[in-house]
């Protein structure tokens, strides 16, 4: 092998943990939960703890006939994202 082809392997191996802390970093940063299983991979808001009405709680009570909890826009007005992964097959094939 030539040093130049060398250093692709050793900048990927490189690059893989990096690539971890940067979306583990993302993740803490924008308030945001990971699930990943066979099926999907879902990225759920969190309440900011910092949040200045529900002081991380994610909500308050509201009084009344029927009490029920009512959530806080730091974390209720943002999306959930969600990807489904391919059904796996009878094949031996990996499915990318």
């Amino acid at each position: 092998m030539t040093p130049r082809h060398r250093r692709g392997p050793l900048l990927l191996a490189a690059a893989v943990p990096l690539a971890l802390a940067t979306a583990a970093t993302a993740l803490k940063v924008g308030h945001r939960r990971l699930h990943v299983d066979r099926h999907r991979i879902q990225l759920t808001p969190q309440p900011r703890r910092s949040c200045p009405d529900c002081r991380g709680a994610g909500g308050w009570w509201v009084d009344g006939p029927h009490p029920e909890m009512e959530a806080c826009p730091c974390w209720a007005s943002r999306r959930e994202l969600r990807l489904r992964l391919p059904a796996a097959s009878g094949l031996d094939e990996p499915p990318f």
